[in-house]
């Protein structure tokens, strides 16, 4: 089983406002990769309320890379890919918006048009509610709700043990 997992945080309403990323790498039904950044959202503008959710601040990003400065590392790890998220239609739009927002073509990517969704994986198991900390308690997995890696992780485990997943 070979995929990628994605968790995207964002600064403010706008999907274009990602402010970190996490992306996990799993070949062979094992983890092999884990990658995490910052990213500095534009004009490193962030609402309140987000910053609540996620702890995630100006002062943390006002030196990191813009979206289109590690779109590169995105790139590498995504392209051409199953991509897994836990409510997959957020994370993807929020990927495509930040490709567009910096004039970055999404069909190099090479991904299909929808994503594997661990949100309707597990609400069609059974599982009520879904989210994503409810999912992982529920199946014993290790999490740090609203850190965009460990969200990645918790998604991939979810993925990874859906078939033996009873709510």
């Amino acid at each position: 089983m070979n995929f990628v997992a994605i968790d995207f945080e964002t600064a403010t309403g706008k999907r274009e406002s990602a402010c970190a990323l996490g992306i996990v790498t799993v070949a062979a039904g094992e983890i092999t990769e884990a990658w995490h950044t910052l990213i500095r959202p534009p004009d490193n503008q962030y609402w309140r309320m987000n910053i609540e959710v996620h702890g995630i601040t100006p002062a943390k990003t006002r030196n990191s890379p813009d979206f289109a400065a590690v779109y590169p590392e995105i790139k590498k790890r995504l392209q051409g890919k199953t991509i897994v998220a836990h409510n997959e239609s957020f994370d993807r739009g929020v990927l495509k918006s930040c490709m567009e927002f910096y004039g970055l073509d999404y069909s190099e990517l090479m991904l299909p048009a929808r994503w594997e969704c661990t949100v309707k994986i597990y609400r069609a198991l059974g599982f009520n509610p879904c989210r994503l900390s409810n999912c992982c308690e529920r199946m014993g997995i290790q999490l740090n709700h609203h850190e965009a890696l460990s969200d990645a992780l918790g998604c991939a485990q979810l993925y990874l043990r859906r078939k033996n997943a009873t709510p």
